[in-house]
């Protein structure tokens, strides 16, 4: 093996430790932060990284009707952006992010009521859909 050969290779080893290190210590920091939330709290960041995990991974969805799962008695809020998400699955997650993060916002930090949350969730749900059924016509 010549010189140049050796070398590429340790720092192609070297390139891979670092981004496995990185990784880690990324992975790291969140679980810390993660354990340091209250358990609410815990599942708002659990909520927020399937959103953004789903917006990632979604394709261009065609255009199909809603299908409307019912709203649970004493359902949270989390709980009612997941349905409303599973009903609507044709709706783009990253434009419904500013709303559904204003409003879970609303809720945890201004104490606003979480039926009233759900309320405006369903609208806004409604609103999009109506939105991308009248642009795609």
């Amino acid at each position: 093996m010549t010189p140049k050969f050796i070398l590429a290779e340790k720092t192609l080893y070297v390139i891979e430790l670092m981004t496995h290190i990185m990784k880690s210590a990324e992975q790291q920091r969140l679980q810390n932060i993660f354990q340091q939330l209250p358990p609410e709290q815990q599942q708002t960041l659990l909520a927020f990284a399937e959103f953004l995990h789903t917006r990632i991974t979604e394709e261009s969805l065609p255009p199909t009707k809603p299908i409307l799962k019912p709203r649970p008695l004493n359902e949270s809020v989390i709980a009612a952006i997941k349905r409303l998400s599973e009903s609507y699955p044709m709706l783009k997650k990253a434009i419904l992010l500013n709303d559904t993060s204003r409003l879970m916002t609303e809720h945890i930090m201004h104490g606003r009521d979480s039926v009233e949350i759900i309320d405006e969730l369903e609208a806004i749900f409604s609103r999009h859909y109506q939105t991308l059924i009248e642009n795609k016509e």
